[in-house]
């Protein structure tokens, strides 16, 4: 039987986080030295921001993709391999193959996993029959062909399920940009567009949600509060919603459709909700700040499946990850960790073909705007840096472990008016 392997740094999760905070250790000089692995199944891997620009026609799927081999750090060794049980106590993860592998230190960032089935009917129908989300690579350009195909008199309804998913803005950003195709070509006044919303609000930080309002009346869009999607009959072309507040709380509404584009619900994976780990939600149970986990002192976690309130984005990711890092280290050399997160996130609300609301907040939905700009305001400056300028950092910046970013204004006073 072949020894177990060991490993001082074990990252589970080859995603954005994974990468991230792999290639930041190797360039730290104090990380230089650590063995370091990374398990990760997956062959891809994707920005997945640039999906919704995907769905909308303006940006190619192959541009989004890389070989995950091509992505790992030199003299990090690649365990194709999934995790499939957690035993913090010992400090020893279980593959899929059975394989244990012990560590000094555990990365946790699996993502979250996209929960179809959990709307009735949607797995027998998406990527059919009008049916299609931006949520997954294998629908993305689905999407566009749903959006290409609508014309005078058709509907379109895009849904948002409960918090937390994902890119809180992608669900109605696809929606604006279905709006503004059909504006030019002059149709959009005799197509009805719903926004189905399991949230009571546009959007979760009030000065961008009251723009975002606006946005959906220059459209024309019929803003649906607090309906959940919960069935989706393909062939019939019909989603029902169950109301889940106001005042008809669980009656429920069935929707025509000629284009439906779901966000499906969202959780951490189940190896992860079954696991020590995990809070009573079922995330990664960390501190908000320091992002070690509460109970494990040598486990820290970050991305999509942590329990850190913040909105889950890829730049979210990218202020968290250097925190991990150095607070690593810390704990190997015996120094104080270091609170150094503050919730930022930073979603690009784009609202038609070359124009975006660049949201930049933290926690509490203080915003937080990296450039002295009204942050309001719809611009093609925030296009061009979401089409063109963050692929270039993702890619060629922040997962070759480059950790210096402009800082975000934590001073900015929201305007009275």
């Amino acid at each position: 039987m072949a020894d177990t392997k060991h490993y001082q740094v074990l990252i589970i999760g080859g995603g954005t986080a994974g990468i991230t905070v792999a290639a930041s250790l190797r360039r730290n000089q104090k990380g230089k030295d650590l063995s370091i692995a990374i398990v990760e199944p997956s062959e891809d891997h994707y920005y997945q921001p640039a999906f919704t620009l995907v769905g909308a026609g303006a940006y190619s799927l192959e541009k989004t993709r890389r070989s995950e081999g091509s992505l790992i750090p030199q003299q990090v060794e690649w365990i194709h391999d999934t995790a499939v049980n957690f035993n913090p106590h010992d400090n020893q993860v279980t593959l899929a193959s059975g394989d244990p592998v012990n560590y000094d230190y555990l990365v946790i960032c699996p993502g979250l996993a996209l929960d179809w089935e959990k709307i009735e009917g949607l797995t027998d129908t998406i990527g059919s029959n009008g049916v299609c989300s931006n949520y997954s690579p294998k629908y993305a350009t689905y999407t566009w062909q749903c959006v290409q195909g609508l014309n005078k008199g058709d509907k379109a309804i895009f849904t948002q399920p409960p918090l937390p998913f994902k890119c809180p803005g992608a669900p109605q950003k696809i929606a604006y940009l279905t709006a503004d195709h059909l504006r030019k070509k002059g149709v959009l006044s005799d197509c009805d567009l719903y926004f189905c919303t399991q949230s009571s609000v546009m959007f979760g930080v009030p000065l961008f949600s009251r723009e975002l309002d606006k946005v959906v009346a220059r459209y024309g869009i019929h803003a649906k509060f607090q309906h959940n999607l919960i069935a989706v009959d393909g062939q019939a072309k019909q989603a029902t919603f169950e109301i889940v507040g106001g005042e008809k709380p669980g009656e429920r509404v069935t929707l025509d459709f000629d284009m439906l584009h779901v966000t499906p619900p969202q959780s951490p994976p189940e190896v992860i909700k079954s696991s020590p780990l995990a809070n009573e939600a079922g995330y990664i149970d960390v501190h908000k700040h320091s992002m070690q986990h509460i109970q494990f002192k040598n486990v820290f976690g970050l991305g999509d499946a942590c329990s850190t309130p913040n909105s889950k984005t890829a730049a979210a990711i990218r202020k968290q990850a250097p925190v991990v890092v150095k607070n690593l280290l810390h704990l190997i050399s015996g120094s104080e960790l270091e609170e150094g997160y503050d919730g930022y996130a930073s979603c690009p609300l784009t609202t038609a073909y070359g124009k975006i609301i660049m949201a930049e907040f933290i926690y509490g939905g203080k915003v937080t705007p990296t450039f002295p700009l009204d942050p309001r305001k719809e611009r093609w400056l925030n296009w061009w840096i979401k089409v063109t300028g963050l692929p270039i950092m993702y890619w060629d910046y922040m997962l070759k472990g480059y950790e210096w970013f402009f800082k975000h204004n934590n001073s900015y006073v929201e305007p009275t008016k």
